[in-house]
């Protein structure tokens, strides 16, 4: 019987996965996916960071006729993409504002010689005339639009270069488009697709759960000094990135951890461009580096052995919080996601969409993407489920594997509390025409005779002292909920409290107000067990582990003289299965996973040599 066009293109997607990738089969519906977008068809693809998103477009690269135009904003890392296709055989080249004339002459001179499998661009380029120019002198197999959701005006990272991109069809009608990135709601997805252009496009949306990635959401108390204690006992020695809102936030929590003895990095807009590149270019390079960044630094990371992602500021939006902890665990090994959350967090939050610009419609979008994070931090169930349903994914019970399955927390009726500490602003505001911030109201509630309690009077209110029964911490706890569940507002530059509609419900008894319980301390899951390179090392048998040290040896001081980050060289997941087999010539070493025909080519003696020493 003979094949048909299906399975020849599909035993040629095979074929390249396992001779240039070096892998045996796809993953999820990779295959599905680089099958269509063969053919010829359109896709959107929404896959977590670390899924395989960009072997469905290398392979169709491979596979179709022509040059694939992948449209990338991440220009810093394009020297690092092409890097690391070059490594495994693949002819590559970008162009972008980095470039002088003679390098961008030369790769423009290989496109047009068709020597090139992919050619990255920058969405910015395609407004130019030159560019569009250049691409309709070669033959073009495919476009692939990376980060697809940089074109939603709602979204977290919107560049607005993007929304220039649905010309593509226009210009290049018979070329397929395969549109990608790793988070979207179905309401972004409709967007992105109507945007781009790509409404008859076929959908493909894998599972949005990184069972690796451990959640965990603390209370903020002493954030820098929290942080610290997540270093030093599980992830010491460990690459990963902290996120803070403010650039003076990240200069500070930089300078802490240096100070105290961990490897860190400033990145922030407020740093020179060449201190910039040079910060990444050494996390990227070194192993162990810590990088404090504001959310300028990370989208396309593409360092595999990133052991956690922090966030000492609350992220403004679900979407947000998912893209930034997926730069944790790419290779699958257990990886941390934390974050210090406190009632100055909701309090800022709240001011800065209240002094944003836009109208009326773009902040309440800004208040719905907040409410979202919120009750993410306030849930007394599953953080994953909570996370997975965000996407309009469905989770079967627990995952056992974040802060609330592994310490489930207490929920407690809050309704007294809540009508308290509501009566306290509704008394300041109506009877003394006053408001307060929330120390001050709590002040009031636990009987506290400060100078401003004095100086205002406020001990002879009939709610002084009549919140004894519960600490600070809770008192702070219930005004961070009442906050979350819009029961309460914050206005002003100075963060006052305010009474909104719907506070009344509760002051009239009509609604009830379940909180989350405030323990006097939260320990962490697992404290003192470390999750990441010892983690990986100790996992191996008693026999490769040494050999594992050796690679990764190896592999560091080769990726120092050809100037690559390490994972160019090999990640360290094929490291671990070259320690645990222990292969003895060139045709064992093939079979592993991740060592494809140039690899093999290059490395394949140096590996042997490195295996025979130990």
């Amino acid at each position: 019987m003979a094949s048909s066009p299906t399975d020849l293109r599909t035993d040629d997607a095979l074929r390249v996965l396992r001779r240039v990738f070096g892998y045996d089969a796809f993953r999820g519906f990779q295959r599905e996916v680089i099958d269509h977008v063969v053919a010829g068809g359109d896709a959107l693809v929404l896959m977590p960071t670390g899924g395989g998103k960009s072997l469905c477009y290398q392979i169709p690269a491979l596979v179709r006729d022509g040059v694939a135009v992948v449209v990338s904003p991440l220009i810093a890392l394009m020297q690092d993409q092409v890097d690391a296709l070059t490594a495994v055989g693949v002819r590559a080249g970008f162009l972008n504002s980095t470039q002088d004339l003679d390098a961008r002459r030369r790769v423009e001179a290989a496109y047009l010689a068709g020597e090139l499998d992919l050619l990255y661009l920058a969405p910015e380029a395609l407004g130019a005339r030159s560019t569009l120019q250049l691409l309709e002198r070669g033959r073009i197999a495919l476009f692939a639009i990376d980060e697809a959701h940089c074109v939603s005006q709602w979204g977290h990272d919107f560049r607005p270069d993007y929304l220039a991109l649905s010309m593509l069809h226009e210009r290049w009608p018979g070329v397929p488009r395969v549109a990608l990135t790793a988070t979207a709601t179905s309401a972004t997805r409709a967007e992105i697709a109507t945007r781009l252009g790509l409404t008859a496009a076929r959908h493909f949306v894998a599972s949005f759960d990184r069972p690796n990635i451990q959640y965990r959401i603390v209370p903020k108390r002493e954030p820098r000094k929290q942080l610290l204690g997540l270093l030093r006992d599980e992830h010491p020695g460990d690459a990963g990135i902290v996120y803070c809102l403010s650039r003076a936030s990240v200069e500070k929590t930089a300078e802490f951890l240096v100070q105290n003895g961990i490897a860190a990095l400033p990145y922030h807009a407020g740093l020179d461009a060449a201190t910039r590149a040079a910060n990444q270019q050494r996390f990227l390079r070194e192993d162990g580096l810590v990088m404090v960044a504001t959310i300028a630094f990370g989208m396309g990371i593409d360092k595999p052995d990133v052991r956690f992602v922090a966030h000492l500021d609350l992220p403004k939006s679900v979407e947000g919080y998912y893209q930034e902890t997926g730069r944790a665990g790419r290779d699958g090994l257990p990886s941390t996601a934390w974050l210090a959350y406190g009632l100055q967090d909701v309090v800022q939050q709240r001011k800065l969409i209240e002094t944003s610009e836009g109208d009326l419609a773009h902040r309440r979008n800004l208040a719905a993407h907040l409410d979202a994070m919120l009750a993410l931090c306030e849930t007394v169930r599953c953080r994953r489920a909570q996370l997975l349903d965000y996407f309009g994914e469905t989770a079967a019970g627990g995952c056992g594997n974040c802060d609330t399955c592994l310490s489930p927390p207490e929920s407690w009726d809050g309704t007294v509390a809540a009508q308290k500490l509501l009566s306290t602003v509704y008394r300041l505001d109506r009877e003394r025409n006053q408001r307060f911030g929330a120390g001050h109201c709590i002040d009031i509630l636990l009987g506290r005779v400060t100078d401003k309690v004095t100086q205002y009077a406020h001990d002879s209110l009939t709610v002084f002292g009549i919140g004894a029964e519960l600490r600070e911490a809770e008192w702070r706890g219930v005004v961070r909920q009442l906050l979350a569940e819009g029961l309460l507002a914050v206005e002003g530059d100075y963060g006052t409290l305010a009474l909104t509609d719907a506070s009344g419900e509760v002051l009239g008894r009509r609604r009830t107000v379940m909180m989350r319980r405030e323990p006097e301390r939260v320990a962490s899951p697992r404290a003192g067990k470390p999750r990441g390179a010892a983690t990986v090392v100790a996992e191996l048998p008693p026999t490769a582990a040494g050999v594992f040290d050796r690679l990764r040896a190896w592999r560091a001081a080769t990726a120092k003289e050809q100037g690559v980050p390490a994972y160019v060289i090999f990640h360290d997941a094929t490291l671990r299965q070259i320690a645990t087999d222990a292969p003895t010539s060139l045709a064992e070493l093939s079979t592993v996973s991740g060592v494809g025909e140039a690899k093999l080519s290059r490395y394949g003696e140096q590996l042997l040599t490195v295996l025979a020493e130990s």
